[in-house]
Order: structure tokens, then C-alpha cells, then sequence
């Protein structure tokens, strides 16, 4: 690190303070060093720089070798720009280094209290697709995709609720399906029920009943229900 550092302008014609340019409170200086980017280099030329003006915002960009430069005032801003383009950088038994000042875009002012606000960073755009449904395969003349609903976050939806208690209720029913129905109470009906279920009209016992059942005996289900027995077959008589 240099032991001491020297700051002076070359004498130029003299320029025009807004003359052909737009006014701005913002400079930007090029051509600074990487090894420039040090606390003490840095407050030297912030010191130089605020001689013209009280400076807002001042920005090392190291990685681009910039510095950028925001007055409070744009004649501030102007007069600094004239009177520092060259700006020479003179280290202490070192080669002097050129620097170059430039007119930037104008730039708000920023105030403490806004230093931490959430306006200083940028937002992601807004959700237009949540690519949930996809579009179909040959879209008709004028179809236009909408913009989704984000997906249900709650744990136990209100339509998933009202599906489990349908449900419920229906596992309550008797065990019949129905496969036809006939037409005015007159026809075939054809009706299928588990024999396995249990008739809660009999005894009083519901499905909600558990019985005892060891492994390898027959199932207490299978043993309240009894074929209904048929007649036997007609059977061929040889008389002798």
C-alpha cells in the first residue's frame, strides 16, 4: 500500500456546464485499479470528490473497476465532472494512473432510512402460470391460456372434507349394489350384496361389531350365513 497519495487535474479548455447534455447527480469514474479498491485510496478520492459537492451515494464497483458517484445537486455533479476529467492518481514513488470521469444516468436520492427498505431490491415477476394445467393439444380458434389458482396450502381442504364424510356415510349403507333397477317398481332387478356383511336388523349387532376369530377356523361371517337349499335334480328311473 502506498504510503501517500497525490490528487490533481489536468488543465483543459474550458467546457460547458450543461451545454449539449442532459443535467444529472450522477458520475461514474472508469479506469480505476483493482488495486485501488483499498479503505485508504477509497476515502482520499470520496474526500477529493465531496470538495464539490455534498455526495448521496458513493458506490466502488471493484469488479467492474468503477466507482459511481450520486450529488445532491446536479450542478454539483456537473462541475465535478469538469473539472476532474482526467483525474490524475500520483502514489508515492509509483507511475502515475489516468482516471476518467463520465456523465451517468440520474439517480434517486436515497435516505438512511430507505438504505434497508425492500424497494432497493429486486422483486420476482408476478405469478401469471403456476403450470398446473396443461394446455391442450390442438387449442381451438381463440383459446387464450388463464391465470391459475395457486395450489390448495391448507391441510385438509373443505372439498376433501365434504368427499371423506360422503364417504363415511356411505360405508355406513347396507352392502347392496344395485346393477339394474327396475323401471316404475316393474321389471328384473338385479342386486348384488355381500355375504360377508353383517345384518344389523337381526340381532342388533352393526358392522361397527368385532368378533373373535382364531386362524384356521371357519370366519364368524361365513357362519351366519347359510345356503339356501335347492331341490334335487330329477334323477332317471330304470325299472326291471
Amino acid at each position: 500500500m502506498p504510503s501517500a497519495v497525490h490528487i490533481h487535474t489536468v488543465d483543459l479548455p474550458s467546457q460547458s456546464l450543461t451545454k449539449g447534455h442532459q443535467p444529472t447527480n450522477s458520475l461514474l469514474i472508469t479506469q480505476v485499479p483493482r488495486s485501488f479498491f483499498q479503505p485508504v485510496i477509497l476515502e482520499a478520492l470520496r474526500d477529493y470528490f465531496a470538495v464539490y459537492g455534498e455526495i448521496n451515494q458513493w458506490v466502488p464497483l471493484s469488479f467492474f473497476s468503477r466507482i459511481i458517484v450520486v450529488y445532491y445537486n446536479e450542478d454539483s455533479a456537473e462541475q465535478a465532472k469538469c473539472n476532474c476529467d482526467p483525474l490524475i492518481i500520483q502514489p508515492t514513488h509509483a507511475t502515475p494512473t489516468t482516471l476518467r470521469v463520465f456523465r451517468a444516468d440520474s439517480m434517486p436520492l436515497s435516505s438512511p432510512s430507505s438504505v434497508t427498505s425492500d424497494e432497493h431490491y429486486l422483486k420476482p415477476p408476478p405469478l401469471e402460470k403456476n403450470f398446473l394445467i396443461s394446455p391442450p393439444g390442438s387449442p381451438p380458434v381463440g383459446w387464450e391460456p388463464i391465470r391459475e389458482d395457486p395450489p390448495n396450502t391448507a391441510t385438509l381442504a373443505e372439498d376433501l372434507v365434504t368427499a371423506l364424510k360422503k364417504l363415511q356415510l356411505r360405508g355406513k349403507r347396507g352392502s347392496r349394489e344395485v346393477l339394474l333397477e327396475p323401471e316404475d317398481g316393474v321389471g328384473v332387478g338385479v342386486y348384488v350384496e355381500d355375504a360377508d356383511g353383517y345384518d344389523s336388523d337381526g340381532d342388533g349387532e352393526g358392522d361397527d361389531q368385532e368378533m373373535d376369530w382364531d386362524y384356521g377356523t371357519p370366519s364368524p361371517a361365513r357362519l351366519r350365513w347359510k345356503p339356501m337349499p335347492t331341490a334335487m335334480p330329477p334323477m332317471s328311473m330304470t325299472l326291471r
